[in-house]
């Protein structure tokens, strides 16, 4: 299958490239910066934001994953709601089967935040000129390079204690990103799979709290937490990017998604694509595993 990949060069899109070419499908890497894309498959340029350069790329597709956001722009959501759809109709003009598209738990009945209720947005708007959409709902996302997973790492790295707000009690079903790019290529050539969304979560519900003292058990470190009500998602925001490396922007964008619950409500995707996900140390482990090795190569390289 000739199959494009919108957003080839970030966290899940350079992951799922080479998997997928491993499983014999013929990769398109949809990239702004097709002169420095180093990944499998042949890259070609185009950008959501520029919906005439979409067309070109699509063409002779059977099929697109979508992985597109802009966490990092203040209006992100008017941003992505008109990438989707100018996105989605290309698709249907290019004559697609298929689109997937990595979204984000949380349940309807709730009042989600702009992040969660933006990915919902995407969700139907890619869908509305007509093809067939397959949405992987994920909650945070283990893995070297994640957003979400850095901003734990870097806590637990950078602060033995630290005062925190009260989102750190929200449950979540955290799962390793080796997981979730089993569960993308899977339901790709899965027939039931299409036009359905389901949620992908790995084997345990975990506060945010807990995921971090767990990590710092791992690296063996010190952690006191003690959450307090005062501290509201703009405060938050700003108190992340003290500590951390991620954007002011970003962090307000995912601060405000962590009052919301986001765990697995309805496990059919485990019938369609059966297998053991992996657990949350030992997707922790992977990850830092994998940093490790980053870290080392950029020293022999420098």
């Amino acid at each position: 299958m000739k199959v494009l990949v919108a957003g080839a060069s970030g966290f899940v899109g350079r992951r799922l490239t080479p998997a997928l070419v491993e499983a014999g499908h013929d990769v398109i890497a949809m990239t702004r910066h097709p002169e420095t894309y180093a990944g499998p498959g042949r890259a070609v340029y185009a950008d959501v934001a520029e919906p005439e350069s979409l067309s070109a790329a699509l063409v002779g597709c059977d099929a697109a994953y979508y992985l597109v956001h802009s966490l990092d722009d203040e209006d992100f959501e008017t941003k992505d709601a008109q990438a989707a759809g100018s996105f989605g109709r290309a698709a249907k003009t290019a004559g697609l089967q298929r689109i997937v598209y990595l979204g984000g738990l949380g349940d309807d009945s709730d009042t989600l935040s702009a992040h969660l209720r933006s990915r919902r947005q995407v969700e139907h708007l890619l869908g509305d000129a007509g093809v067939p959409v397959t949405t992987l709902r994920a909650g945070i996302i283990i893995g070297n390079g994640g957003i979400s997973w850095e901003l734990t790492r870097q806590l637990v790295q950078h602060l033995p204690a630290m005062i925190t707000p009260k989102w750190v009690k929200t449950r979540t079903q955290p799962i390793a990103v080796a997981d979730v790019i089993r569960y993308l290529v899977a339901v790709l050539t899965i027939d039931a799979a299409a036009g359905h969304a389901f949620d992908i979560g790995g084997p345990e519900v975990l506060e945010y709290s807990t995921m971090m003292k767990r990590v710092a058990t791992i690296q063996n470190r010190p952690l006191f937490l003690q959450a307090v009500p005062l501290l509201t998602p703009s405060l938050s925001a700003r108190w992340l990017s003290l500590v951390t490396d991620v954007d002011t922007q970003t962090g307000r964008s995912l601060i405000d998604s962590m009052s919301n619950e986001v765990v697995v409500r309805d496990d059919t995707i485990r019938q369609l694509v059966p297998f053991e996900p992996m657990g949350y140390d030992d997707a922790v482990r992977q990850a830092l595993q994998e940093r490790a090795e980053e870290q080392d190569a950029k020293k022999v390289s420098g």
